[in-house]
């Protein structure tokens, strides 16, 4: 005994749609939450680029590279709010693709720390040049 279908009945059979998953509100308000708070990350850590300047109070006895120091100033200003952008960008694309994103600004703060510091690397650098 065989229970099979009749060609007929295979027109009518339709595949599956893959389900998207499903939108978590906690991710969506957090993401948000964060996203409104990352502008003021980066206007800190650009507020705190502009005393890298401060280095160049050293050069009065020693011979340094203002290029170099100049370089490092800029990127301390500008990096953030790359950041910025790149983070905002990104944690949409995530929240429109049904994927957790409230990790995106997150490491936003986290890569705008560490910008500070290579710029202040940078500087350090420009200072000690002989």
């Amino acid at each position: 005994m065989t229970y099979s279908l009749s060609p007929e009945s295979y027109r009518m059979l339709r595949p599956e749609r893959p389900s998207r998953p499903a939108r978590r509100a906690w991710d969506l308000v957090l993401t948000i939450v964060l996203l409104v708070l990352l502008p003021l990350a980066a206007l800190a850590c650009s507020y705190a680029g502009f005393f890298l300047a401060f280095a160049s109070d050293a050069c009065g006895s020693m011979t340094c590279n203002f290029g170099l120091m100049n370089v490092g100033f800029w990127f301390a200003v500008i990096a953030p709010w790359v950041v910025l952008l790149l983070a905002v960008v990104l944690a949409i694309v995530r929240l429109v693709r049904h994927r957790v994103s409230f990790w995106v600004p997150l490491v936003g703060v986290v890569a705008m720390a560490a910008t500070w510091f290579v710029a202040a690397a940078i500087v350090s650098a420009g200072v000690s040049a002989s």
